[in-house]
């Protein structure tokens, strides 16, 4: 279920999110609404930030490497072995960004999951060219 919600902007910043949304192919409302989500997303998970790429838009840390890509480590290599602490150790991600991305998988798992088969995916299919 959705609600219609009113809300003014003034002049300056309704004309550039047009002029934004315009140029990714979007309307207004789904800009918007991308903005509402993804604010909200950050409120709740502060060291997390949204980026664009050639796969769409993606959940990343604050300075680092993007949540799937921390989760794929951890599956790929243990959550209760050695892996975070690699992953630390080598300076990949510090401890407050690995418990972010942990927490981030958490509360999205299936959108987390969704880019790990994504990326597998591609992968095989580049691996058997």
């Amino acid at each position: 279920m959705t609600v219609n919600v009113s809300v003014r902007l003034d002049d300056g910043l309704a004309g550039r999110l047009r002029l934004q949304s315009r140029a990714a192919g979007e309307t207004m409302s789904e800009r918007l609404r991308r903005y509402a989500e993804e604010g909200v997303r950050h409120d709740d998970h502060p060291l997390i930030v949204f980026r664009d790429g050639p796969a769409g838009r993606r959940a990343g840390l604050i300075g680092g490497p993007d949540v799937w890509e921390i989760a794929m480590w951890l599956d790929d290599y243990g959550e209760t072995g050695g892996a975070a602490a690699d992953l630390i150790a080598d300076g990949a991600v510090t401890r407050a960004q690995l418990d972010a991305a942990r927490a981030y998988r958490a509360a999205f798992p299936d959108e987390i999951q969704a880019r790990i088969d994504l990326h597998r995916e591609r992968t095989r299919s580049a691996d058997i060219r």
